[in-house]
């Protein structure tokens, strides 16, 4: 007989892994669902809701526990600390579950891990949130609008500061609210298989709801179905799994018949594939990264999709690849980078990230750059992007390129939609910004080889 599967337990586990083992969200929660396939749907649901949730509104439920305890939440055992979280978000955000049972679980769960001794800690903390939730005084925006955001919005104060700065009060909050609003998944749709009508069709018969996106012709954006490995379109080739800002990458690296391309940081292969289906078949595409991991990762795809002018390697864009030198029509480099621009998908970077780890990051920017602008041929292209927000990882990284290698910016308004279209467009890179665009945050620029 099987033995019954406790929805919180695996949830904390996954909660455990990424918040005191630095586990990757997106990663472990994908393996995870994928362990437990067998479950209905709705299971798999609560288990994503209740990590995702948590890790969405992470620092607005320490600041609500700390009404009701009298340990601070770092000072908790890691194992506590995260229970009381996903019993909090619970309490706060899931009305179908009764505070009654969000509390027994949780005691329940706080013995079966060997807590026996603070079962007690665990019932009076959650019982007081249940019965005081309403009582919660927030910062005031008035007082302390930069506090305020935090709370609300779950960012780091340092990070609410950088925004600020850059982009004034407003703007930041439209950045930081547009993290928690839902959306679907973006698929690209591959054309050299089937066309956008009998994928929308085939996608359709499933019961999985579709909207063309409004910024590519070839993009749909879909909702309602359990996971993506189970949708048919998926796994005969037809879509692959990627947003918008990343398709725009490969539409501004514009490639022409038979072009040579390298991808120096290509993993999960998105933007390469897309590359060597614009190709037709003609050309090649190095899909390059670091890991083996991710090059098996790529060459799946590839496999899956029946790519035939790609191929996935295992190099290190900071280590200069002399047979490179001089090869290329077109470069992408898609950086390693701080990774705000997809916060919503990956609720996780906000905890990660710091101001320090942000400034080796620009170094491990300019150390690759250094390295695979000596890839593009006279006359080639480079396209620069990251999946961030902000002009230290993007327009300073650029302007310090200009100063420094044989390169000028082109404008890129022949390869995007006309609501894309501004005076940066014109001077060769856009930011995609969330709250703002349809798409996550993004960064591109176009730069031509003297």
């Amino acid at each position: 007989m099987t033995k019954p599967v406790n929805l919180r337990e695996i949830s904390l586990g996954v909660m455990m892994e990424i918040t005191e083992e630095e586990a990757y969200s997106h990663v472990v929660l994908r393996e995870t669902l994928e362990k437990y396939q067998y479950l209905e749907k709705r299971d798999r649901a609560f288990i994503s809701r209740l990590v995702e949730g948590t890790l969405e509104h992470m620092i607005q439920i320490d600041y609500i526990i700390e009404q009701f305890s009298n340990v601070p939440v770092y000072n908790m055992k890691p194992l506590i600390r995260n229970l009381l979280r996903i019993s909090v978000y619970q309490l706060k955000y899931m009305d179908s579950v009764p505070d009654s049972a969000v509390c027994n679980e949780a005691v329940k769960l706080a013995q079966k891990k060997g807590f026996y001794n603070l079962k007690g800690f665990v019932n009076g903390v959650l019982r007081n949130t249940a019965r005081r939730l309403s009582q919660v005084r927030y910062p005031d925006p008035e007082e302390e609008p930069l506090h305020y955001l935090s709370v609300k919005y779950s960012f780091p104060i340092w990070m609410i500061n950088k925004w600020v700065e850059q982009f004034g009060y407003e703007m930041t909050e439209r950045i930081c609210r547009d993290s928690h609003m839902g959306r679907g998944t973006v698929v690209r749709c591959n054309l050299a298989k089937a066309s956008v009508e009998e994928i929308m069709q085939d996608l359709v018969s499933q019961g999985i709801s579709v909207r063309r996106h409004p910024y590519l012709d070839y993009a749909l954006e879909i909702a309602n179905y359990n996971f993506i490995g189970s949708v048919s379109a998926f796994r005969k080739g037809w879509i692959q799994v990627q947003d918008i800002s990343s398709m725009l990458v490969s539409e501004i690296a514009a490639p022409n018949w038979g072009d040579y391309c390298i991808d120096v940081c290509a993993a999960p292969g998105g933007k390469s594939l897309h590359i060597a289906e614009k190709l037709m078949g003609s050309g090649y595409v190095e899909a390059r990264d670091i890991s083996e991991r991710k090059v098996r990762m790529m060459q799946e795809n590839i496999e899956r999709t029946g790519a035939i002018n790609i191929r996935a390697m295992r190099m290190d864009a900071t280590v200069l690849d002399e047979e490179s030198r001089g090869r290329a029509d077109i470069v992408l480099a898609d950086v390693p980078c701080s990774g705000f621009g997809v916060i919503r998908k990956k609720q996780d970077i906000k905890y990660k990230m710091s101001e320090k780890q942000q400034q080796d990051i620009i170094r491990l920017q300019r150390r690759i750059l250094v390295n695979v602008q000596e890839y593009v041929r006279p006359g080639g292209t480079l396209v620069y992007s990251t999946c961030t927000i902000g002009a230290d990882e993007n327009q300073c990284n650029i302007k310090w390129f200009l100063e420094n290698f044989p390169f000028r910016l082109e404008s890129i308004d022949p390869y995007i939609c006309d609501a894309l279209k501004s005076r940066t467009t014109a001077g060769g890179y856009i930011q995609l910004l969330p709250g703002v665009h349809q798409s996550d945050g993004f960064f591109i620029a176009r730069l031509r080889k003297l």
